[in-house]
């Protein structure tokens, strides 16, 4: 399917709304348990989106589209363990929605063009990157979390589907 930022602003513009939904004023049991080792729970996904929006895709499009050093900041995945501990998921929750917000009203406001979208930045582990990679990333990312949170809360019940895990997708990865 070919990128096209008006197509991809519908489901960047959902995935506050999406993870609300689905989260907001669940009990802890919910929120906190992962899916073994040190793999990440629901609260970690939500600080991980907030530090994305502050730190990686409008910070980056604006790299790419300015003038001088199209050098990427290296992205710390793991920055929301430090940046989001003091805080409930419903703060998250909110916080993203606000965040998102305020990063598609300035996308909207430049509205990159064909041309645009072409400029390359360059990322630190992938080198040089175009604006519409790293927009259509952005949308990936999004619905890759939407997942990643699906899994998490769906193997909470793993055992206590029984036999039917055989036919629980979601549980046979």
């Amino acid at each position: 399917m070919e990128f096209l930022l008006d197509e991809a602003l519908g489901i960047l513009e959902r995935t506050p709304l999406v993870v609300s939904q689905l989260l907001k004023n669940l009990p802890d049991s919910w929120i906190y348990q992962n899916e073994g080792g040190d793999s990440w729970n629901i609260f970690d996904v939500i600080g991980h989106y907030i530090h994305g929006e502050k730190t990686d895709w409008i910070p980056r499009m604006k790299i790419i589209l300015g003038e001088g050093d199209k050098h990427f900041v290296p992205f710390d995945r793991f920055a929301q363990f430090k940046d989001s501990k003091d805080k409930s998921l419903d703060q998250l929750l909110d916080e993203f929605a606000t965040l998102r917000k305020q990063n598609l009203d300035e996308l909207r406001s430049i509205m990159p063009n064909e041309e645009m979208l072409d400029l390359k930045g360059i990322h630190p582990h992938f080198g040089e990157v175009s604006l519409r990679e790293l927009l259509s990333s952005w949308v990936v990312h999004d619905l890759t979390h939407i997942n990643q949170i699906a899994r998490v809360m769906a193997k909470q019940y793993e055992e206590a589907v029984g036999p039917w895990k055989a036919y629980m997708g979601i549980l046979n990865r």
